[in-house]
């Protein structure tokens, strides 16, 4: 499909020790030979001679004033064993952007053409080295914010969520060979196939899948943590004893946070957002109401709030105020998004639980000090554990993307309707359109089955390199 060869800076822009321009195609060994010179007489060299998988010093030299451009290290990695299958060359310059960008452009000059956004691994893709899944897999490996997250992305890029579907399909295969041999032959004799049962391995093995992918979206996309409460209670000392650090400022001063500060910490493995909110409490102060109004939008996002009440105060009316406020967002049983912490534990305690937490069914209440850190760990897993429940139950979480989810959502669907049909003494040839459109939702996750458009979209959100 491809016939040119393609060129890009592949390391991060900036300054660096190293960085490196990658040529994939036809021409990659030409392109570099008319531009990489060995030795002290610095002579020319045939790249495609060059050991494969090899590292080669020499100098980049412009090749219409043999003026020498970088000192580098080349690599010709002969095809099919390159990430694209094709014939790839690598030249390790000095990692400013200058000698990047005249590398580059000396590449370009000598006939190879600048690559588009993810092109490299849609090469790999489109010539069999990996599949859609894998492919996409490369994305999350590069941006993974825990190593959980990454520990998940590699595993997927060598094949898990394929290897997970690998049953359903087989089922899927299986039903739908029976249902359109039994309507373009039905005078012949077929061997018989329970249908409905394995239709029924189909579904179990999604919905598997699909239940999984949920805690997996979690670990790859993170998840948003609004900290609330009144004035004064501890809210940004908890944010910096999470944080580790001091990065909000704290003063004995009510409302001294004015707007929501943002944060990440690694949470058991999920890479989570801290949302330090202004207190809420009723003020006369602009700047203050606006802090206030951005305090309750912050938990309209939220995954997660801590209410955060002050243990050694008798409870305020701005306590009962946010308790409600809480309460008609995050009160039902089956809503598991909050968490409550009741800070300064180090102090001796005054404050009545039951007046306001028993309008809290189930929710978890952790006392704790973030001046001594006393609790820490248990206000964590108490909000790691909100959101595993919100994830639902799963063996072991599946890191897949939001339409990789949706597709497996479809694929689920249409096999419910066709086990549905089937129950219903619908026409087999009918049931074989459900059978067959699971069958295209499973191809648009491995790639079997996915339009241009689809591939453009994916590709389009990869950097230049990759």
């Amino acid at each position: 499909m491809y016939e040119d060869t393609i060129t890009a800076i592949a390391t991060p822009v900036g300054e660096g020790g190293i960085g490196i321009i990658r040529l994939s195609g036809p021409e990659a060994a030409r392109v570099v030979s008319s531009l990489f010179r060995r030795g002290r007489r610095m002579h020319g060299v045939e790249v495609d001679q060059l050991e494969s998988h090899r590292l080669y010093y020499g100098h980049i030299v412009n090749p219409k004033t043999d003026q020498i451009v970088d000192e580098v290290m080349v690599a010709r990695m002969a095809a099919p064993r390159t990430y694209t299958r094709e014939d790839v060359v690598e030249i390790s310059c000095h990692g400013g952007p200058v000698p990047l960008r005249e590398v580059l452009k000396l590449t370009i000059d000598a006939g190879a053409r600048e690559a588009e956004a993810g092109e490299f691994t849609l090469r790999a893709f489109l010539n069999g080295r990996i599949d859609l899944s894998q492919a996409e897999a490369v994305m999350s490996v590069v941006s993974a914010q825990t190593s959980e997250s990454l520990e998940m992305a590699v595993n997927e890029l060598r094949g898990r969520l394929t290897g997970r579907l690998t049953p359903a399909r087989e089922a899927l295969l299986e039903a739908l060979a029976f249902l359109d041999a039994a309507a373009d032959f039905p005078e012949d004799e077929i061997p018989p196939t329970d249908v409905p049962e394995v239709l029924g391995r189909a579904e179990t093995h999604l919905k598997d899948v699909l239940d999984s992918s949920q805690l997996g979206l979690l670990y790859r996309e993170g998840v948003q943590i609004a900290i609330v409460g009144r004035p004064n209670v501890g809210k940004s000392s908890l944010m910096n004893t999470m944080l580790r650090s001091d990065r909000a400022i704290v003063t004995e001063i009510a409302g001294t946070t004015r707007d929501v500060i943002t944060e990440t910490i690694n949470l058991r493995g999920i890479p989570a957002t801290l949302l330090d909110t202004a207190g809420i409490a009723e003020t006369e102060d602009v700047v203050e109401r606006i802090g206030i109004d951005r305090s309750r939008q912050a938990l309209d996002t939220a995954g997660v709030a801590i209410f955060v009440l002050d243990g050694s105060q008798p409870l305020a009316d701005a306590d009962r105020q946010v308790g409600q406020l809480l309460a008609d967002r995050f009160g039902s049983a089956d809503d598991r998004r909050l968490v409550i912490a009741i800070n300064k534990r180090d102090l001796p305690d005054r404050f009545d639980h039951h007046e306001l937490l028993d309008q809290f069914d189930d929710t978890p209440v952790v006392e704790l000090s973030t001046m001594s850190g006393d609790g820490l760990d248990e206000l964590e897993d108490a909000v790691y554990e909100c959101l595993v429940a919100q994830a639902g139950e799963a063996r072991e979480p599946a890191m897949v993307n939001l339409r990789q989810q949706q597709a497996l959502g479809r694929a689920l669907e249409h096999v419910q309707a066709a086990r549905q049909a089937l129950d219903d003494g619908v026409p087999q040839d009918l049931v074989a359109v459900d059978v067959r459109s699971a069958m295209l939702a499973v191809g648009e996750i491995t790639g079997e089955q996915v339009s241009e458009s689809i591939l453009t979209e994916i590709f389009s959100r990869f950097c230049i390199g990759k």
